[in-house]
């Protein structure tokens, strides 16, 4: 049944009685994980910021240059473990785990045995979630104008005329699993002329780093008692409460932030409906940055009205149907966009409600960020593009230092895990030589040409980051085999290791085609320095092909006689094949015959939800469908996703992790359509619950905008290019070149497929 479009929205009969199901908003600084329970509501609050020390703040990678020069002799002579001594002897230190700042808790409200006719719900559109039952009604977002998370709790009605039954105890509370028991906590609560300001400080054990929460409380009509370290409000229409949290070292002077969030409601000590217009002028600076941003890109599949009306849990049980799809693309685009500002989406986003964080909650560079961003250049979120940037630019200093230290060259090398304040190398282990890495600096920067392909400029700091990660390589990669080409030593796969050798080794193929990409990228953003693009050009011409292995398959390491390792969660020796163009079917296609069957031999290892993510957008760029559509139903069939529409990292909702719920957006748009800066192609790899559908507003690497419908039998694409440019377009009809021209639709019959 085609219906009017897909909801963009999900929603719950109950209230979320697990964290993990507390639905979500964010404005990429400040994030609130909100359980919507009419009797005993809570509000968890975290900020991008929010990290514990753990000793990793003072850490400095190993000072390892002046034994690289006997690592590579090692490895070159067929010492297949002589990475494992490669390191200071330093102990596994993680990098400082993220966790939630505290809950403000809402007691009272309307007993859960009255609270009829309950519903929740998050509107993507607008960052609001929303839960309400007779006599009673909570609204909170995190706002993009004002950066601040808003909460307005009414007694049932929006009319400032009507009855004044809610009463509230209010409080902020840090106690949530994991907080350190010693943790230093401070409350306060102040009578204010407004009602009441609630504060909380927490300093971290055997720190001077601390963080403080304020909550500004704007009651409208009845009383306000204090009754710390909380307040108690009687008899109101309404309430209205503005928290912000800043992390700090020593002590921090609040005046400032209080009279920031004064300025917020000027009409605070007007009557009611004046109190009522506070919120809605919060809302209305907020939505437009917020939806404009949201709805660049929308996906219709043509989903049945009665699936797309089954809240979010019952839907997820319909693992085949198009109103899955169609709902956790949007959920997926929504939270992706929300936890995306100051810096990018970490491995919970910009959630937990739990200080022990699987992993730190970190930024895991050597695959997870990137996945997580895959869609916002093509998707339309160059919001989300910027976080990745800001958090790249920050550390360049460190990844300097990370080249020095560990190579003893000029340029840079970037970590594999940062908490959003280090970027410094210094996670070791005998499974984990993650300072071996060195094509992190290309992978981290690829969405950031990816975007200056689509603007069709040359962005100066990516430009600048280019020139040292190519600075790098040409200090680096000295060592040549008896071919004349240049190693990759030592070399570094995430996270496998050959079956016959030890984790730090030769020629892993990621590495090959970083260092390839990284030279010659940076050449292309320097014309004005021929010299050195011609410098980076030549090192590049030397770099070794890739290998094919006796399977047939495209081997993860380019070294003869490593032998493979296919059992295994990432796919990192496919880098060529996505996001790079390097290997693709048209330009490529022994390579990518090679790729595929390296990819037909992958396991899932673990089952990760990366993983099968990372699968899919590798068999959307090699044209397979079928694949694609076996490692989402993996995904949507595996229990990935909480009720919230934030997925797990493990089948059965284990552990917390963002992976699924922002890649799933990246695979689809992969499967519907492709782009090079000289190349669109169109229904590659389409879905099985994909038969029919419409996607508007696409971006292309060449300048352009692709909205795409499609139907059994046929289908029909409007390209809108900015600039003028000759294109490869590859359809299910054939292949032609395209030319198009600024400003000028061009409509195209897709054909019979």
């Amino acid at each position: 049944m085609r219906t009017d479009g897909p909801v963009h929205h999900t929603w719950e009969p109950c209230p979320a009685v697990r964290w993990e199901d507390g639905y979500l908003s964010g404005n990429g600084r400040h994030g609130a994980l909100v359980f919507g329970d009419p009797e005993n509501d809570r509000v968890i609050v975290t900020h991008h910021t929010l990290v514990r020390p753990n000793g990793s703040e003072h850490a400095r990678p190993p000072r390892l240059a002046d034994q690289l020069a006997d690592l590579q002799d090692r490895l070159l002579a067929g010492d297949t473990t002589a990475a494992e001594r490669f390191t200071d002897g330093r102990e596994l230190l993680w990098v400082q785990p993220f966790h939630p700042a505290f809950q403000v808790r809402l007691r009272g409200g309307t007993p859960a045995a009255q609270a009829r006719d309950y519903r929740r719900s998050v509107d993507f559109a607008t960052g609001v979630t929303d839960a309400e039952c007779e006599g009673w009604r909570s609204r909170v977002f995190v706002s993009r104008a004002d950066d601040v998370v808003v909460q307005y709790v009414t007694g049932g009605t929006d009319s400032p005329d009507g009855g004044g039954g809610l009463t509230l105890d209010i409080d902020l509370d840090h106690r949530l699993p994991g907080a350190p028991a010693d943790l230093g906590i401070g409350h306060s609560a102040v009578r204010t002329p407004e009602g009441a300001l609630l504060t909380l400080r927490a300093r971290y054990p055997d720190s001077d780093r601390a963080y403080t929460g304020v909550t500004f409380v704007v009651p409208m009509g009845g009383e306000t008692t204090l009754t710390p370290p909380g307040v108690r409000v009687e008899g109101a229409e309404s309430v209205l409460l503005l928290t912000r949290v800043v992390r700090h070292v020593g002590e921090l002077d609040t005046a400032d932030h209080v009279q920031a969030l004064r300025e917020l409601v000027p009409d605070a000590r007007g009557g009611p409906r004046r109190r009522k217009r506070a919120y809605d002028r919060l809302l209305d600076r907020h939505i437009p940055l917020h939806r404009t941003a949201y709805q660049r890109v929308t996906l219709d599949l043509a989903a049945g009205e009665s699936e797309r009306a089954l809240s979010g849990a019952e839907l997820l049980t319909r693992v085949k149907s198009p109103a899955l799809l169609e709902r956790l693309f949007a959920a997926g685009r929504y939270h992706l966009l929300s936890a995306g500002g100051m810096l990018p989406p970490r491995l919970v986003g910009l959630w937990t409600g739990d200080w022990d964080t699987a992993w730190s909650g970190a930024f895991t560079n050597n695959a997870n960020l990137n996945l997580q961003t895959a869609s916002a250049a093509a998707g339309a979120l160059p919001e989300v593009t910027e976080a990745h940037a800001s958090l790249i630019h920050r550390q360049v200093a460190d990844w300097r230092e990370n080249a020095r230290a560990v190579f003893g060259a000029r340029g840079v090398v970037a970590p594999t895990h940062t908490d959003g304040e280090s970027g410094l190398v210094y996670h070791f282990n005998r499974e984990y030589p993650q300072h071996l890495w060195t094509a992190g600096a290309d992978w981290l920067l690829k969405p950031l040409v990816d975007h200056d392909d689509i603007e069709g400029t040359r962005d100066p700091r990516t430009a600048a980051v280019l020139a040292e990660v190519a600075l790098f390589y040409e200090d680096f990669l000295t060592r040549t085999d008896a071919d004349g080409h240049l190693v990759v030593v030592p070399s570094y796969s995430p996270e496998n290791r050959p079956a016959n050798a030890s984790w730090g080794s030769i020629n892993a193929a990621m590495d090959l085609s970083a260092a390839r990409h990284a030279l010659l990228t940076a050449a292309a953003y320097h014309p004005d320095d021929p010299e050195r693009a011609d410098r980076w050009r030549a090192l590049a011409d030397r770099l070794p092909p890739h290998r094919v292995n006796a399977d047939g398959a495209l081997a993860e390491w380019a070294w003869p006689g490593l032998d493979d390792t296919y059992d295994h969660r990432h796919l990192s020796h496919l880098y060529g094949v996505w996001p790079l163009d390097e290997i693709n079917p048209y330009d490529t296609p022994g390579l990518a015959a090679a790729a595929y069957r390296a990819l037909q031999l992958r396991g899932a290892e673990n089952d990760s939800a990366h993983g099968h993510l990372h699968h899919a957008l590798i068999a959307a760029r090699l044209r397979d469908g079928e694949r694609v559509t076996d490692a989402l139903g993996q995904v949507l069939d595996g229990d990935f996703f909480h009720a919230s529409l934030m997925s797990a990292h493990y089948p059965r909702r284990h552990i917390y992790n963002a992976d699924a719920a922002h890649a799933l957006p990246a695979v689809l748009i992969e499967a519907l359509v492709q782009s090079t800066p000289d190349r669109l192609v169109l229904l590659p790899a389409l879905p099985e619950a994909c038969p029919t559908g419409r996607l508007r507003g696409v971006r292309t690497r060449f300048g352009a905008e692709v909205d795409l419908d499609w139907e059994p039998g046929r289908g029909r694409a409007v390209v809108r290019p900015t600039r003028s440019h000759r294109i490869d377009l590859r359809t299910p009809a054939g292949a032609r070149t395209l030319d198009l021209v600024a400003g000028e639709d061009h409509v195209l019959d897709l054909g019979s497929r």
